[in-house]
């Protein structure tokens, strides 16, 4: 069954889990204060997107494959890492600028990015991260008896965590979103990336030294 006893205690880890703070939520919430609340929402559709992606590598053993092939998990892990860091990069250089949430002055309305933007830097973010990769490969089977469909059982456990983590995620959108007049501040902007390219640098750094599972 699809739906059995196992269920509810995923759900209960999964939501626990979804709330802790990290990258993803930073992601989303330099993406608002960058572009608006639309630009938060398309990012934590593509972060979650690629969960989908996660839970069919999970099923398919292709993950297994990287957890023991050293050279295949460091290539992951460095793309992720060097990823995370080209982030953080960037906002430090938006900071530097005095760049932030970008606003037109005459005509009081924002100037948005492209669409794809928010999309590749959500969708890239999550599919780069080998923590995900491992979290995935390590927790997933736990809720999988050994007579289920694996493929099918994943990607619905997969489904669960893609509405948790957006609800949540678009929760944090829409308050970020809500301050709009303190985000127009130059002086805020520029202490919000800032901070947040530091923090995804620091990750990407960190990401980047540890070592790989045994």
């Amino acid at each position: 069954m699809l739906l059995d006893a196992q269920f509810w205690p995923f759900l209960i880890a999964i939501t626990l889990l979804t709330l802790s703070p990290g990258v993803d939520t930073l992601l989303v919430i330099r993406n608002t204060a960058r572009g608006g609340l639309r630009d938060g929402v398309l990012t934590s559709l593509a972060i979650c997107s690629g969960l989908f992606v996660h839970a069919t590598i999970s099923a398919l053993g292709i993950s297994l494959i990287l957890l023991q092939s050293a050279w295949a998990f460091g290539v992951l892990k460095l793309a992720g890492a060097g990823y995370l860091v080209w982030l953080g990069l960037a906002s430090l250089l938006a900071a530097r600028r005095g760049q932030g949430l970008p606003v037109v002055a005459v005509a009081g309305c924002r100037e948005r990015l492209p669409a794809w933007r928010p999309l590749r830097e959500g969708l890239l973010s999550n599919v780069l991260n080998p923590k995900t990769v491992v979290f995935y490969m390590a927790f997933l089977p736990q809720f999988i008896a050994p007579g289920d469909p694996a493929l099918a059982k994943s990607l619905l456990l997969a489904g669960v965590h893609f509405v948790i983590a957006n609800l949540w995620q678009i929760a944090i959108a829409v308050m970020v979103g809500s301050v709009g007049r303190l985000l127009a501040s130059r002086t805020f902007t520029r202490w919000l990336n800032g901070l947040t390219g530091g923090v995804l640098i620091a990750f990407g750094v960190r990401l980047a030294l540890e070592r790989q599972p045994a």
